[in-house]
C-alpha cells in the first residue's frame, strides 16, 4: 500500500506532529471527503506501507522525524512544490531562497531521485506572463541542478471552488490569460504557449532534469514533456526496488497517471493560502480547522 500525505493538505508543513503520532500508533482514520459521516481506518504499520509520498511546500518541520521514519523501516519520497510567484498568488508560502535552501538540505540527505520538483500550477496572467515563467523557472532550475532529476509542471485548472478567488484578483489589477473556451480544454496549445512549454522543457534538460506533466489533458509530448505519474510505480521500483500496484488510481482525474494510493489528509486544513488551491475552499475554514486539530487525534481535522 502507498500512503499519500497528502494531495489534500500540506502534512509535512503543518501536521508533522500529528503524522508521527499516527505512525507510532500504527494507524489513522480518514473521513470520506464527500461524506463526513463516513470514515475508514488505514494501517500505517511498516509491514503494510510500501512507500509514503509526501506532498509539500515546506518539509522542514518533518526533518527532525526523518531518522525515526527510517529506523522504523519506512520508504518515502517527496513531491516538493517550489515556485517564485508574486505574494499576491502565494501569500504564505516560503520565499524562494528559503525553499531552495530546504530543498538542498533534503536532497543532500536523500539524493536527487527522491525529490521531485513541482513547478505547478503555472498561472498565466498579466502579472505572470510567459516571460515571467521563463525567468523564474530558469533561475530555480539552475539552483536545483544536481539536486533533482525530475520537474513536474501543469497549467492552472479553474475548478469551481477557486474560480471566485481567482476572479477576485481583478480588483487588484490581475487579469488571467484565458486558455479555455467553454467547458472543453484546448486540444492544442496556441503558438505562444507552445513556445513557453518548449522553452521550459529545454531549460529542464539543460539542468539535468526530465520534465513531466501532472494530470494535464492537453498533450504536451510535442513540446518535450512526457505525461507523468506523481505516485509512480516505476520510480518506486527504480529507487527502492519495490514492486507495487500498477493499477491507475480510479479516484483521480482521468488524465492523472498515478497508481493507487491511500490519502490520509483532509481538505480545508492547509494554511499556505495559495489563491489557486483546489484543496481549500475557504481560507478561514482552513485556519479554524488547523486551530482545532489535536495532534493526538486519530483523524486529521
Amino acid at each position: 500500500m502507498i500512503i499519500s500525505a497528502s494531495r489534500r493538505t500540506d502534512i509535512p508543513a503543518f501536521y508533522a506532529g500529528w503524522l508521527m503520532n499516527r505512525i507510532r500508533a500504527g494507524f489513522c482514520t480518514v473521513s470520506n471527503p464527500f461524506d463526513a459521516r463516513q470514515s475508514s481506518k488505514i494501517s500505517l504499520a511498516p509491514a503494510d506501507v510500501d512507500v509514503i509520498v509526501f506532498w509539500t511546500r515546506n518539509p522542514r518541520p518533518l526533518f527532525r522525524h526523518l531518522d525515526e521514519l527510517e529506523a522504523r523501516g519506512y520508504h518515502y519520497y517527496f513531491q516538493y512544490t517550489l515556485l517564485d510567484n508574486p505574494r499576491l498568488l502565494d501569500e504564505h508560502t516560503p520565499h524562494a531562497a528559503a525553499a531552495l535552501d530546504t530543498f538542498h538540505r533534503l536532497a543532500d540527505r536523500l539524493g536527487p531521485q527522491r525529490l521531485i520538483w513541482r513547478y505547478d500550477p503555472i498561472v498565466l496572467s498579466n502579472l505572470t506572463p510567459p516571460d515571467f515563467h521563463r525567468r523564474a523557472y530558469e533561475k530555480l532550475a539552475g539552483a536545483l541542478r544536481g539536486y533533482t532529476t525530475r520537474s513536474v509542471i501543469s497549467l492552472l485548472d479553474m475548478y469551481g471552488k477557486i474560480r471566485k478567488r481567482m476572479e477576485g484578483l481583478t480588483a487588484q489589477g490581475v487579469r488571467l490569460t484565458p486558455l479555455q473556451e467553454g467547458a472543453n480544454p484546448l486540444a492544442i496549445a496556441p503558438d505562444w504557449l507552445a513556445a513557453l512549454l518548449r522553452d521550459l522543457a529545454n531549460i529542464a534538460q539543460v539542468n539535468g532534469m526530465e520534465m513531466t506533466s501532472c494530470a494535464e489533458e492537453l498533450d504536451l509530448q510535442p513540446y518535450g514533456i512526457r505525461a507523468g505519474k506523481c505516485i509512480d510505480d516505476d520510480l518506486i521500483w527504480r529507487v527502492f526496488g519495490l514492486q507495487v500496484s500498477q493499477t491507475k488510481d480510479a479516484g483521480q482525474r482521468k488524465a492523472c497517471g498515478c497508481v493507487q494510493s491511500k490519502d490520509i489528509g483532509r481538505y480545508d486544513t492547509c494554511l499556505m493560502g495559495c489563491r489557486y488551491c483546489y484543496a481549500t475552499s475557504s481560507f478561514e475554514r482552513a485556519r479554524q480547522n488547523y486551530l482545532n486539530h489535536h495532534p493526538d487525534a486519530d483523524m486529521l481535522s
